[in-house]
């Protein structure tokens, strides 16, 4: 029972580094288009925080794949790669119960 609580919180916490990836692809979309500007405090706080938690999970995937067409899949590699770790801890917290 204690595997499979384990294995339940590493799934939120899988969840929720997705929902930080899509916040900054958002932000990142709003400074781009400039819906909202940089110079704000607020906006310059909350970049530097969601870059320093993305950031260092998307460096490995960059180095390996560049960008395509001046695109830059990384962010989505990522999320699709802990969409297959979140169904695998899924999978296995679900093999601890039977």
């Amino acid at each position: 029972m204690l595997l499979y609580s384990i294995l339940g919180a590493i799934g939120y916490l899988i969840w929720i580094v997705r929902m930080v990836i899509i916040c900054q692809f958002v932000l990142y979309l709003l400074i781009a288009f400039n819906v909202v500007d940089t110079r704000n405090r607020f906006v310059q706080g909350l970049w530097d925080a969601l870059n320093a938690i993305v950031e260092p999970m998307v460096a490995p995937i960059r180095r390996v794949m560049p960008p395509v067409g001046g695109m830059d899949f990384s962010y989505m590699v990522l999320i699709f790669g802990l969409s297959i770790l979140d169904r695998v801890i899924g999978a296995a917290a679900v093999s601890v119960i039977s």
